[in-house]
């Protein structure tokens, strides 16, 4: 599996209907990362590989999309995106997180592990 592309349609979607509903609440069924870019940042072009690496090591329990926001304006300033990269990170509940800046590999993973995926799954490694 690699990162998704999507487009404010998408997302309304398969994440969240912003223009129908007034309450955050995801509509996927695996925890997801959302990767706010654009195809001139060159951080974001840094982290792509790592995103792709990790959509696969985490295939079948994790989604990653990535949201051009050239392309996506409304949506990136829903928001409040700033600065690119910044990335959502969406439990299947709770709150969701947002972080902003080209993250290493192992902080991915440490918030991929501790607040994206269920307790459970990550007792039993």
């Amino acid at each position: 599996m690699t990162t998704i592309q999507i487009s404010a349609a998408d997302f309304k979607e398969k994440i969240f209907d912003y223009e129908r509903e007034e309450e955050w609440k995801y509509r996927g069924d695996l925890p997801a990362i959302i990767d706010f870019y654009a195809d001139w940042c060159g951080p974001c072009k840094a982290v792509a590989p790592v995103l792709d690496e990790l959509a696969t090591e985490y295939d079948g329990k994790l989604i990653i999309y990535k949201l051009d926001t050239d392309k996506e304006g409304e949506l990136s300033s829903m928001f409040g995106i700033q600065s690119i990269p910044t990335f959502l990170f969406i439990p299947l509940d709770g709150p969701l997180l947002i972080q902003k800046g080209a993250l290493p590999k192992h902080i991915f993973k440490q918030v991929i592990e501790d607040r994206l995926l269920p307790k459970l799954e990550t007792e039993n490694k």
